[in-house]
């Protein structure tokens, strides 16, 4: 199967990263190459671009789509988790980087692939892991070891679901006669836990809970905050950080994460001079989200949901 990826926000990356001919820039979430054959071209013919990702197709996948684009002076391609970018980095043998872009969430091919275990409108393993090779727990794990209120708070907290003690004491009650193993099984539960008169109007009835299992299961709030903050101290002065995300949960970390950064003197009120000795890392570039327009949202309505902030370096 192709490897498609159509890149959400493309033009306000561009402007955001602030991109230039000799810029280091490092495309955390690389998938099919989407918005790194944009910043590649933009680069050129002097620039570095780092591409990461975790799937091995996706690696693939960009090899293929970069060297379609102009030439620049170097492409590094590095298997890896952005919570490790020191690691990753370093490995990379790059000593600092102008930009970094983090575009999260699930990837269309990955929603695509029926096998992989991110959708609930395919009947398939339950997986969800971002990397099925990396020997990680799958969602069928989660669903069927976890006690029942550890799954109420994932659901409850990760999806933002009003049912989700009802949802986990019905998976609890399922797993009893037999393990869930399959997408289907999980629809099938969650189904009968909603009541009939909340699953006339709305999203999927499903999807929420499985927001909730692909985020523990793949680590990705804390992976996230590892990774803006590891970024951050890979930036040259001046060098930016923008992030693409797609729920309210990764939203409001990155807007935390920010924000923290980029405060000031914490000292009490009234001390005549400052003594934590605390200064701005970062400034804030987008004083609130970037979303997309009506006609992005018509050309690909995955970008719906997205929303993008931007801190520089300071």
């Amino acid at each position: 199967m192709e490897y498609r990826h159509t890149p959400v926000l493309p033009a306000e990356v561009t402007k955001y990263l602030s991109l230039h001919p000799g810029s280091t820039i490092v495309d955390c979430t690389l998938g099919g190459a989407g918005h790194a054959k944009r910043i590649a071209d933009s680069i050129a013919p002097t620039g570095t671009l780092v591409g990461i990702d975790q799937d091995d197709a996706a690696l693939d996948a960009a090899a293929a789509t970069l060297r379609l684009g102009r030439q620049i002076t170097t492409i590094i391609l590095k298997k890896g988790n952005f919570g490790d970018l020191d690691a990753v980095l370093a490995e990379a043998g790059i000593a600092y980087a102008d930009g970094f872009l983090f575009d999260l969430g699930v990837s269309s091919p990955q929603l695509d692939q029926a096998e992989r275990g991110f959708s609930y409108h395919d009947d398939a393993p339950l997986d969800m892991r971002m990397d099925p090779a990396g020997g990680a727990m799958s969602a069928a794990d989660v669903v069927n070891t976890y006690s029942e209120s550890e799954l109420a708070r994932i659901i409850g907290e990760y999806g933002e679901e009003r049912w989700a003690s009802r949802i986990a004491a019905f998976i609890v009650a399922a797993r009893g006669r037999r393990p869930l193993q399959t997408t289907s099984d999980l629809v099938s539960v969650i189904k009968d836990a909603i009541p009939a008169s909340a699953r006339r109007s709305g999203p999927h009835p499903a999807r929420r809970t499985f927001q909730a299992l692909r985020i523990e299961v793949n680590g990705e709030l804390e992976v996230l905050e590892r990774g803006l903050r590891q970024a951050v101290r890979w930036l040259t002065t001046g060098g930016r950080v923008v992030v693409i995300s797609y729920h309210s949960l990764e939203d409001r970390l990155v807007k935390k994460v920010f924000a923290e950064l980029a405060s000031g003197c914490e000292c009490p009120p009234g001390l005549p001079m400052c003594t934590c000795g605390r200064e701005p890392v970062v400034r804030i570039v987008t004083k609130r989200p970037v979303v997309p327009t009506t006609e992005e949202i018509e050309r690909n309505p995955r970008s719906r949901s997205a929303k993008l902030r931007a801190a520089e370096r300071v």
